[in-house]
């Protein structure tokens, strides 16, 4: 273990010296906790002399589709609000009679419900939350159901949207109380930040309207012009929050307060969901690049540079959050310290 600590440090640190991300925090643990830790690297690159901290504040980008879609889908389930095979249409008015009222939430869940594949919210829709909403719910499908996997995060945005639908709350009211409070996760939500926390987090992309990297404002144009809360991304929070997440997965004992989804809803998930369909997947979850399916590594990305690992046969979650789009979109560099990373964790 010591061994392969080391080695995390060293790769982790390289990712800052190749200029991957200015910099990053990571954690490896099981249910008990966090076995290693560590920070490198700069907050921001213009102010060297301040570093990453294991407190930082990061826009996690698509880890939202976890943290708030995933894990409220998972409590309506499981309550019995939500049938995953049946078709949308049959329950929720919004889409009766309209293309996604054939699709299931099982295949959203899958990316395999057909929906369009690119959001091009303000492209189609215009800037109106209202107008938006219904032309997502209302939109025709790519293909049919059921026929292939391909990523979109059309899927989590109508999932959040079915949330509100079920639930009779905003997603960021939801999350925070069926989810984020019970598990004592008290410093993830949604953005924007106020000025104090902004200040804790790590910079972004540059946002070409303002001249100044995005810092405590998702990065995600959706989210932006949602106003920060929807499904597809805006959540920002730090590591020991997404530690506690990950081990009430592997042992629901550890919350102080139980959360709205259980180990059903894991299990459900963490198994592959796509029958003969490639990519594999489970419930937005997926397979760990490089990983054997029956070894149940499960990832899940976000844009921005960040990363969630977890392997209920081995008793083990893993965590990597980076800002590398302060420097680039290019993925590869990324891809390649990611695949090592979980090598070494998961080895």
């Amino acid at each position: 273990m010591e061994d392969s600590t080391d080695r995390i440090k060293q790769l982790v640190a390289d990712g800052v010296r190749d200029k991957v991300y200015p910099g990053a925090v990571w954690a490896i643990g099981n249910a008990a906790g966090t076995k290693a830790a560590g920070a490198t690297g700069a907050l921001d690159p213009t102010a060297p002399n301040i570093p990453m901290q294991p407190d930082t504040l990061f826009d996690v980008a698509s880890l939202t589709k976890i943290l708030a879609v995933w894990s409220t889908i998972g409590a309506l389930w499981e309550n019995g609000s939500l049938p995953l095979d049946q078709p949308l249409g049959t329950f929720w008015p919004e889409v009766t009679g309209h293309p996604l009222g054939q699709v299931t939430a099982r295949q959203l869940l899958t990316h395999t419900a057909g929906v369009p594949l690119r959001a091009q919210l303000r492209n189609l829709y215009g800037t109106d939350p209202t107008t938006i909403r219904a032309g997502v719910l209302h939109e025709a499908l790519h293909r049919p159901p059921g026929e292939a996997v391909e990523y979109t995060d059309r899927a989590a945005l109508i999932l959040g949207y079915l949330a509100e639908h079920l639930s009779g709350q905003n997603l960021d009211q939801l999350t925070h109380t069926r989810i984020w409070q019970p598990l004592g996760m008290p410093h993830t939500r949604f953005g924007p930040l106020p000025s104090e926390l902004a200040a804790r987090c790590a910079p972004t992309e540059l946002d070409e309207d303002t001249g100044r990297h995005l810092k405590g404002t998702a990065h995600d144009f959706s989210a932006r012009l949602l106003g920060g809360v929807c499904g597809i991304a805006g959540t920002f929070s730090v590591l020991d929050d997404l530690a506690c997440f990950l081990r009430y997965m592997l042992d629901p004992t550890t919350a102080p307060t139980t959360p709205g989804f259980g180990p059903t809803w894991i299990e459900e998930s963490l198994s592959v969901q796509t029958g003969s369909l490639e990519p594999i997947r489970g419930l937005f979850w997926h397979p760990a690049p490089g990983t054997d399916p029956a070894d149940r590594t499960y990832v899940h990305y976000g844009f921005t540079g960040t990363g969630m690992w977890i392997s209920p046969k081995r008793g083990t979650w893993a965590v990597l959050l980076t800002n590398k789009l302060y420097y680039t979109r290019d993925r590869e560099p990324l891809t390649r310290i990611r695949n090592a990373f979980r090598g070494l964790v998961f080895s």
